[in-house]
């Protein structure tokens, strides 16, 4: 299975749209996306209407449409930043501060740590969305199992104990194989973390600082199966834009602390 997801182009944030920079970088986007095999590809996008707005030159262009998701949202869940009294996103922190806390690093301890427990909806929503993601990749014949998936297409052909696998799975599935299974998620940077951290088993915490996912940037994700039914994600690509360098757009800076490299 394959997870492709696409960060909305430049953001007017005040009114939840696209500037007009964005536009010109969605209309890009949708050029790469159309030369894309995507009769085999389900869309998916948030309800914000940055992302809605980048979707929607895509799918006018290759006639699909996609499942909006309100988990898909930017995960806003406000906290006090304790370096620059910032009330707001729970990243962009400075690093004298996030660096020197051991917990921040380790993929369950962050959620204990003063910073992200001190707004009690933002934990439990990160849990939420785990189990939201879980349940989309669930119907393409996936199931979470610790810390990796098992494909219960061949699951159920192999020698697998029975107990790892939800019985209840054919009804939902998308197909036979699951393996050819590629979806696409338009949303956010901050969200993508958040799944790419469920997936990946980091703390969110470190992709939001260690990462930047620029305006119309595309992240791939696979799942690698060399043991049968085994499936564990793996980072094929992070942030490319290569469609805005080939189109003589320049990278966006926006969510980015530093200058953006033009190559």
């Amino acid at each position: 299975m394959r997870i492709i997801f696409i960060r909305h182009g430049d953001p007017d944030y005040v009114n939840d749209a696209l500037t007009d920079k964005g536009v010109r970088e969605a209309k890009l986007l949708s050029d790469r996306i159309s030369k894309w095999n995507t009769d085999q590809i389900d869309f998916y996008c948030s309800p914000l209407g940055r992302a809605q707005q980048t979707a929607s030159y895509s799918l006018e262009r290759i006639g699909r449409t996609a499942v909006t998701y309100d988990w898909m949202r930017e995960f806003y869940y406000r906290v006090d930043d304790p370096t620059t009294d910032r009330f707001g996103v729970p990243w962009d922190f400075m690093p004298e501060y996030w660096t020197e806390i051991p917990e921040i690093y380790d993929k369950e301890a962050w959620k204990k740590t003063e910073v992200y427990s001190s707004n009690p909806d933002l934990v439990p929503a990160y849990q939420q969305t785990c189990r939201d993601l879980d349940r989309l990749i669930e119907t393409y014949g996936y199931k979470r199992y610790h810390n990796y998936y098992i494909n219960v297409n061949t699951a159920a052909h192999t020698s697998v104990p029975q107990t790892k696998v939800s019985a209840d799975l054919d009804a939902g599935m998308h197909n036979a194989s699951g393996k050819n299974d590629t979806i696409v998620i338009f949303c956010h940077l901050g969200i993508t973390c958040v799944m790419m951290s469920h997936l990946l088993g980091f703390s969110p915490a470190l992709l939001c600082h260690n990462f930047y996912l620029a305006p119309t940037s595309v992240t791939i994700l696979a799942t690698e199966e060399r043991q049968n039914n085994i499936a564990y994600f793996r980072a094929q690509v992070i942030g490319d834009t290569n469609h805005l360098l080939q189109g003589g757009e320049p990278i966006s800076g926006a969510g980015y602390f530093t200058d953006v490299f033009q190559g």
